[in-house]
């Protein structure tokens, strides 16, 4: 995909970090947009933000792990501008914790908004898209954390595993199927100064359960202590849509941010080619 001017994104978690400077870099580059977030009034500051960059937009109040929210996106992107050119799935949370003590609702929560509302998306843009027949994108967003693995983050590393792998995996169907017209990337980046450490804000009633004794214990009290550091003190957010809407008019299948975590990737081929599991002592170096 070349050519932004006056064609449609959607953009999910469009309230904040990536989501928001997504919106802005589309609007910079003229095109129309929906953007939807779980927050009304953070949705609507971004929507105040590049309607004055001049940018033709409509906000959209959505919890993206529930089909008929994504299908709500989609009614409205199809009912306002009659097009989608550009998807980005970029909603996504994280939650820090031990497999033994992370409550099973977290794992449903983080799945549904990580990898499930990725699968709801795509289902519904894919086909309207191929019907377009015009140079579209879909922008999976991942993570670093979805090609290597650490301790402390199981369910966050599974979620972005499983969203590199769908991303993989469908992009294998469009070539199967002929729909040479739609490119896909991956966005796997290292820590940037997002919001994602708040993400806390943003959990659905359904899975919430504040009496639950791991909201109060030392272990998830540490991770959101950690959460908060590492990202307060990742790279700056403002040069990464540049860099994204780089990798989609090069057609880069894989979006990576920070050329530290290289070897980590190259590693862990080389283990996996060498029979070798995890090693933590090797982790901590």
């Amino acid at each position: 995909m070349k050519e932004f001017k006056d064609k449609v994104a959607v953009i999910t978690g469009a309230g904040n970090g990536f989501g928001a400077e997504f919106a802005k870099e589309c609007a910079r580059r003229s095109m129309k947009m929906v953007i939807v977030d779980i927050d009304e009034a953070d949705v609507n500051r971004t929507l105040a933000t590049v309607k004055e960059m001049g940018a033709e937009a409509t906000a959209v109040v959505a919890d993206v792990s529930l089909p008929e929210e994504v299908q709500k996106m989609v009614d409205t992107a199809m009912n306002t501008y009659g097009r989608i050119d550009l998807l980005f799935n970029n909603a996504g949370v994280a939650i820090p914790g031990n497999i033994l003590n992370v409550p099973e609702r977290d794992w449903e929560w983080i799945m549904h908004i990580n990898v499930f509302s990725q699968v709801y998306a795509m289902k519904r843009v894919i086909p309207i898209m191929k019907a377009q027949g015009t140079p579209c994108h879909i922008v999976n967003t991942a993570s670093v954390a979805g090609v290597v693995t650490a301790d402390g983050m199981p369910a966050y590393h599974t979620s972005k595993f499983a969203a590199v792998a769908l991303s993989e995996s469908v992009y294998y169907d469009l070539q199967h199927d002929g729909i040479d017209n739609i490119g896909m990337s991956v966005y796997c980046p290292g820590f940037v100064q997002t919001d994602l450490n708040n993400c806390e804000r943003h959990r659905p009633d359904r899975f919430k359960a504040p009496e639950d004794p791991y909201y109060a214990s030392a272990e998830f009290k540490k991770g959101q202590a950690i959460a908060k550091h590492v990202i307060e003190t990742g790279i700056p957010i403002d040069s990464v849509a540049t860099s994204v809407f780089n990798a989609i008019e090069d057609n880069e299948f894989y979006i990576l941010t920070h050329p530290q975590y290289t070897p980590l990737i190259g590693g862990r081929v080389k283990n996996m080619l060498a029979g070798k599991g995890p090693d933590f002592k090797a982790l901590r170096g």
